[in-house]
Parts: structure tokens; C-alpha cells; sequence
């Protein structure tokens, strides 16, 4: 149920899909009432919130639960934790038309507007273990090195590549993962055969 969700909200997103429509639509009511850096600043820490909450999650994915006990829930825990009413009011409006499950996919969709139009590239990291502050200075080091100027770094955790990086800006991706040279090891080895 979970996956089929989450693919369903993806499918929504991708392209031009409501997701960016419901991202473009806060970011000009936001840029319209001098209130974007704002806006911008509770949005990441909505996202965040959404990642670290698993009752959170819950809410906005389920079903089971009526628009109005929704949107409740949801203006209930926004405010308690201080989110200003530009974004109280959005989150209002994306419940209210029956689409808090795609609520994760606007935050992604507008934080991929607000760095077009700011001109940040975003290079997507995943590593299989959280980075220190040291390794994360490093890293974007790096990419200013590779011609990267201004970059954001979304990072994420994937136990599965053993060690090693795998980083992902726009279409080009940097895999140095530990999985991914045993893999090449593996194949090189079934050749030698």
C-alpha cells in the first residue's frame, strides 16, 4: 500500500504534474507577498518534519481518514511547531482538495524551483553512513572543483552501498560505492571465466 502510494505520488509529480503546479502556485503567492525567504526557510524544515515524523507520514498517506479530521491534524501540528500561516494556509488548501499525500512531493517540487530560479544546483548524495561536517566540506570542495559553483547538497543514507558515495546532479552521476566496485569486480571475474 506504502509503495503504490508513493509511486502514485511520484507519477503525479514528475513532468510539469500537480505537484509543481501546487509549488509554482506557493512560490508566486510567496514571492508576491515579500515573504520568500520565509516561506522558503518553513518549507525545508517541513520537509524535514515529514521525514523524521512516521506519525506524521501516517497522516497525510492515509486514506482512512476524512478531509476535515485531516486538516485539522495537520493545522494542529503546524502550529505547534510555529509554522508561519503562508504555509499553514497552503498545507490548509492541498488537504482540503483531498492531496496531502502528494504534500512531501510539493515540498521536493518547490525546493527544485526555488534553486532553478537561484540558480543552485542540487547534487543528491547518498552514503552509507551520514556524513560529518568535515566530509560534507570535502565533498562540496569537490564539486566546486568539477564546476559546480553553488551547490546543495540533499543527502540520504543507504546501508546497501557498504561505503563509498553515490552522487547524482542532474543527469550525471558519480558512483564510487563500495557495492558498485564489487559488482564490477564480479562481472570482471564471470568474464575471466
Amino acid at each position: 500500500m506504502e509503495t503504490h502510494v508513493a509511486s502514485e505520488a511520484t507519477t503525479i509529480s514528475s513532468g510539469g504534474g500537480l505537484a509543481d503546479r501546487y509549488a509554482a502556485a506557493l512560490y508566486a503567492h510567496a514571492d508576491e507577498n515579500h515573504v520568500l525567504d520565509t516561506v522558503v526557510y518553513q518549507m525545508v524544515n517541513l520537509g524535514r518534519m515529514i521525514d523524521g515524523s512516521s506519525d506524521f507520514r501516517r497522516l497525510l498517506e492515509s486514506p482512512l481518514i476524512d478531509v476535515k479530521s485531516a486538516t485539522a491534524a495537520a493545522q494542529a501540528v503546524l502550529v505547534n511547531e510555529g509554522f508561519g500561516k503562508e504555509v499553514r494556509d497552503f498545507v490548509g488548501v492541498i488537504s482540503v482538495n483531498r492531496r496531502l499525500r502528494i504534500l512531501r512531493d510539493v515540498v521536493s517540487a518547490f525546493a527544485t524551483l526555488v534553486a532553478e530560479r537561484r540558480g543552485i544546483v542540487t547534487a543528491h548524495v547518498a552514503s552509507a553512513h551520514p556524513l560529518n561536517d568535515v566530509q560534507r566540506q570535502q565533498l562540496r570542495a569537490r564539486l566546486i572543483e568539477a564546476g559546480y559553483g553553488n551547490v546543495n547538497i540533499d543527502e540520504r543514507v543507504d546501508a546497501d552501498l557498504l561505503g563509498g558515495l553515490v552522487v547524482r546532479i542532474g543527469a550525471r552521476l558519480y558512483d564510487t560505492s563500495l557495492k558498485s566496485r564489487l559488482q564490477r569486480l564480479q562481472y570482471a571475474m564471470k568474464g575471466a571465466a
